[in-house]
């Protein structure tokens, strides 16, 4: 294995171990050349799998990139990172399991939201709303309206609960702006969007 550190094509094994529930193994290698240390997974990959994007291209199915996008859904939520790891290898298990060399984008995407609908509300509706393509905001009252349909609750999503009235309003029309109640007790001001 090449050292991503120094470029050496030889690299020790330090350290092997099972990980994401047997289905991988991690090994902590070390370069002879220049001593850095780095980590590999092996995977067991049952077929070359081919992603049929919307436009008709075709590229190789990148498990790096799915657990990227699931990690940006995900990002500043309270998830054990073993549960996002076994959700990720599950999808690849799914997608594998078809006995389709070539898979639809979409496809991958509807497997992802389901598996997010289960895990994350939060991660649900960011990444819906990407894979989507949400355009306005009522986009994210309706996905929030599904949640809340199967019995999520929207108020985890949003942080408050959604208005009734809210699709009936026209495009554009907004609820007039509320002050802030105050309570007896001073607590400091954060900003938790940084």
């Amino acid at each position: 294995m090449r050292c991503p550190y120094c470029g050496s094509q030889d690299s020790q094994v330090k350290d092997s171990r099972p990980a994401e529930d047997g289905g991988a193994i991690r090994r902590r290698r070390v370069c002879p050349d220049c001593g850095g240390r780095f980590t590999t997974f092996e995977r067991v990959q049952l077929r070359e799998l081919v992603v049929v994007k919307k436009s008709g291209r075709r590229v190789a199915f990148d498990r790096d990139k799915l657990a990227r996008s699931i990690q940006v859904a995900l990002r500043k939520r309270p998830v054990d990172p073993d549960r996002v790891e076994r959700l990720i290898s599950g999808i690849v298990r799914q997608l594998e399991s078809t006995g389709e060399a070539e898979l639809a984008s979409d496809h991958i995407g509807l497997l992802v939201m389901e598996a997010l609908r289960g895990l994350d509300d939060v991660a649900y509706v960011r990444f819906a709303s990407v894979y989507r393509d949400f355009r306005e905001a009522r986009d994210f009252t309706a996905v929030i309206g599904e949640l809340a349909k199967s019995g999520g609750d929207p108020a985890d999503v949003a942080g408050t609960p959604v208005p009734k009235d809210v699709s009936s309003r026209p495009p554009g029309q907004r609820d007039a702006p509320t002050r802030p109640t105050t309570s007896s007790a001073t607590e400091p001001e954060t900003d938790d969007h940084a």
